[in-house]
């Protein structure tokens, strides 16, 4: 790992039925000069608890700030203690650590910034359900349009990135359904991105906080974000 500092973010809200699974998968895998943190999003269940019993880093948000706004923590705790590498892992279990090492790679590598674990490369594990599939597509299509660049796994919150990306996402990070919009925003500034194949694994426990009606309401939102930032001649 060359000695780089790793921080792992994982973002929770209402998981006390994953978190702890999560929390022991990735211990297993023993990556080194890493440190996890729980960005705990107001949690109304035990989350917070478990991990702080677990001996990982905790940081309970006093309000629900959302999937963005917990992931924004993180980018700034990472930025605040000099890490130089960080690992989005989701809270619900679906992302399988062993892929950590693969994600890394291209960043030791210096031949990627950001690097995105995809379920849609080779097509193997859980492959989400069918309206989460259309949203991805979709997607997936319009960045593709808009920066030339083919991304199959769009939406996936497994993702790692390095210093730089560190240092602007701690100081910008879209809020709802946050994944496309930043890809977009990170294409236009002139990180290098790429994808390699994971296989994912489907919640075993609890609920996800995105419904239906909210999937709708995420690709409008998010398609008209993706449009205005791609218009933009400079980031803030």
């Amino acid at each position: 790992m060359n000695n780089k500092k790793i921080l792992l973010i994982i973002p929770a809200y209402n998981e006390e039925e994953n978190i702890l699974d999560t929390l022991n998968s990735i211990k297993s895998v023993k990556i080194p000069n890493s440190e996890i943190l729980v960005v705990n999003d107001c949690s109304l269940d035990d989350t917070g608890w478990i991990c702080k019993d677990a001996g990982v880093s905790v940081i309970d948000l006093p309000c629900n700030l959302g999937i963005g706004g917990a992931v924004q923590t993180g980018y700034k705790y990472a930025q605040n203690f000099g890490f130089d590498i960080a690992i989005q892992v989701d809270g619900d279990g679906q992302h399988k650590p062993e892929y950590i090492f693969d994600l890394i790679e291209p960043l030791l590598n210096n031949e990627a910034d950001l690097v995105i674990g995809s379920r849609y490369i080779k097509k193997e594990g859980f492959q989400s359900s069918l309206m989460r599939r259309i949203g991805i597509n979709y997607f997936s299509r319009l960045l593709l349009l808009l920066t030339n660049q083919v991304i199959t796994d769009p939406t996936s919150g497994f993702r790692a990135c390095n210093k730089n990306v560190i240092d602007l996402f701690s100081k910008r990070y879209p809020t709802d359904y946050p994944e496309p919009e930043s890809i977009m925003y990170l294409k236009r500034t002139g990180f290098r991105l790429r994808e390699v194949s994971v296989v994912m694994q489907a919640r075993k426990g609890g609920q996800s906080s995105i419904t239906k009606f909210k999937s709708v309401y995420y690709m409008l939102k998010v398609s008209l974000a993706i449009i205005i930032d791609r218009m933009r001649k400079q980031i803030v």
